[in-house]
């Protein structure tokens, strides 16, 4: 039986292939400009980050990848809603084509790093933030810091936050024995990534590196692989999953608010647990109804989609879904 903490890392290591078959007209593959840096900005004295951007309609959307995500997780909506407006994704720090940076990679260290890419790139405010999983408390935690830089919020498919209040002791036991377990994993990573020995790991080690998923090109799986192969990325990834657990322990603050801001909720249908018992899976469906509602209450202009036929990775499974979304938040040309 797997707990939640390993649960999560499973999730959050794999990369998923879409649970359907894209509409005809939106990209199968990452194109290969993905498999290279984009715009290189430098956000602190000796550190950049990397900046994709496409389109130049007269508004700006910003694209937040959720955990162990970088840009190229966005290709389909970038491609969709290019025509529409600037459409903008960047890589955390220490993914992708960006430098590492300082550790903790917490709440507060991602959303000090958006907010100098935004004003080193000098991207055009207000903005609408889009943001995927963990990219959605991101773009949360700007908008309450950056009100006045916000035009609206698109949170695709939140994570369930407060789970822990709701789950059997028994089973939060097993959790934190599941988060050594996985710590313990990331850190035989990263020792076979500071050796150099990582891409002949055999046994344990060859789970480090997973498979491209089938909507990667060669050339991005390549890259891929190449920045996984760093120690960077796994001081990153460990520390980002740590950061995590505390963020999602509690539940969305019932002061959070966002006034009269749009905000739309994208909700995937729930997933099954295989080995999960039925007491646990009740507890986190309603931790996960609770947040979406939460969420969605946050703000006198909160709505929820529901999105059929998606998996958590709403933007790769139903990319349509998000560019409709974000097609409501923009403004008519000034």
């Amino acid at each position: 039986m797997k707990s939640i903490a390993s649960r999560a890392f499973l999730a959050a290591v794999s990369l998923h292939a879409p649970a359907a078959q894209a509409a005809a007209d939106v990209p199968q593959q990452t194109p290969d400009s993905y498999a290279v840096a984009g715009e290189r900005i430098t956000v602190a004295p000796g550190r950049a980050l990397n900046l994709r951007c496409v389109g130049d309609g007269p508004q700006t959307v910003l694209l937040e990848a959720g955990g162990n995500a970088d840009s190229a997780t966005w290709f389909r909506v970038q491609s969709l809603l290019s025509s529409q407006a600037r459409v903008c994704a960047y890589d955390r720090a220490g993914y992708g084509f960006s430098d590492e940076g300082p550790l903790p990679r917490d709440l507060d260290a991602d959303v000090a790093d958006l907010a100098a890419l935004v004003a080193a790139a000098k991207l055009k405010t207000p903005l609408v933030l889009v943001g995927h999983s963990l990219g959605s408390n991101i773009v949360r935690g700007y908008a309450r810091q950056h009100p006045q830089d916000v035009r609206a919020l698109v949170l695709v498919d939140p994570p369930e936050q407060g789970a822990d209040a709701l789950l059997p002791q028994a089973w939060k036991a097993q959790d934190e024995a599941g988060r050594v377990q996985r710590n313990a994993f990331l850190d035989a990573c990263l020792k076979a990534a500071e050796a150099g020995t990582l891409d002949r790991g055999e046994g344990p080690l060859a789970s480090c590196l997973r498979a491209a998923p089938p909507w990667q090109s060669a050339a991005v799986a390549a890259a891929t692989r190449a920045y996984k192969l760093k120690p960077s990325y796994w001081r990153t990834l460990r520390s980002e999953l740590d950061a995590n657990a505390v963020i999602f322990a509690a539940p969305v603050p019932e002061a959070e608010s966002y006034g009269d801001l749009p905000l739309v909720v994208l909700s995937a249908p729930v997933a099954g647990m295989p080995g999960v018992p039925t007491e646990v899976g009740k507890a986190l469906q309603a931790a996960r109804e609770q947040t979406h509602a939460r969420l969605v209450a946050a703000s006198r202009n909160g709505r929820r989609v529901e999105v059929a036929d998606s998996s958590h990775d709403v933007q790769l499974d139903a990319p349509e879904a998000v560019v409709a979304a974000v097609a409501g938040m923009l403004a008519p040309p000034r």
